[in-house]
């Protein structure tokens, strides 16, 4: 898909948007106030929104005079309960703007993989949303350990979609599409559509973003489209900047279709 508008992405009535840390921390903070004001937009409209955020982490690193993202559970911790704590007041001043709220979900691993936590999360969101709330939910990184941690945010947004019966999946990051290599090496081509059954055999993966800050890569990101996809949700993959021109439904990025719903 190379010109025009997306439908599957006008018609979206929910909708779930994935912000890497890279992209809105550090040097990359002000991005924060162009991705709510494409997030409002798509509010606006009268579309329904849950904004998955990581960074609590890397935001925190300055607050705690660390000059590198940590790399022992227990100052990860430390950092991530300043960051988040930072990271929603500064949501929360940009949506204040258009008068909009934020509504703040902290999720670990299991609480996914129980019915139990599982029901009060959903039923969480599905209130924020009709009372039109805007969710942003990130790892509780404060509290998860090692071993229950889901590693990335990109397969807990593809969970948190699941979880919402999302119409559609936005994956941001510091890449503005998927490429048969990492995109700055020679020969790379941008990948403008993937068929839900698409095995992408031929794709070379990179390690994580420059910035160093975040957990997931290209990698983590098509794992988590599969899964989207394979829950009849189709999914977009392109950079922050990209957010505005993304939720207007124009052809950026990487379009992963969706499996057909039963």
């Amino acid at each position: 898909m190379t010109s025009g508008v997306r439908p599957e992405v006008v018609s979206a009535h929910r909708v779930v948007v994935k912000v890497g840390s890279s992209s809105i921390s550090g040097e990359n903070a002000a991005q924060i106030g162009p991705l709510v004001d494409a997030l409002a937009a798509l509010h606006a409209r009268g579309a329904e929104v849950v904004l998955v955020s990581s960074g609590a982490i890397a935001t925190g690193i300055p607050f705690l005079a660390l000059d590198a993202r940590p790399t022992d559970l227990a100052t990860q911790q430390a950092a991530a309960a300043v960051g988040q704590n930072v990271l929603m007041v500064r949501y929360q001043e940009s949506l204040s703007r258009y008068d909009l709220v934020a509504g703040q979900i902290l999720l670990t691993a299991t609480d996914l993989e129980h019915s139990t936590p599982r029901s009060n999360a959903q039923r969480a969101m599905e209130r924020l949303l009709g009372l039109r709330v805007l969710p942003i939910v990130n790892e509780n990184d404060t509290v998860a350990t090692q071993e229950i941690r889901f590693g990335d945010n990109d397969r807990l947004a593809a969970l948190v979609s699941e979880l919402v019966h999302a119409d559609l999946l936005v994956l941001l990051s510091d890449v503005d599409a998927l490429y048969t290599r990492p995109p700055h090496e020679p020969g790379a081509e941008r990948i403008e559509h993937v068929a839900h059954d698409d095995d992408l055999g031929g794709v070379e993966l990179g390690d994580i973003g420059a910035a160093g800050v975040g957990t997931g890569g290209a990698g983590t990101k098509i794992a988590a489209a599969r899964h989207a996809v394979g829950n009849g949700i189709p999914v977009v993959l392109t950079s922050t900047g990209n957010v505005g021109a993304a939720l207007r439904g124009e052809a950026v990025g990487t379009w992963f279709e969706a499996a057909p719903r039963d």
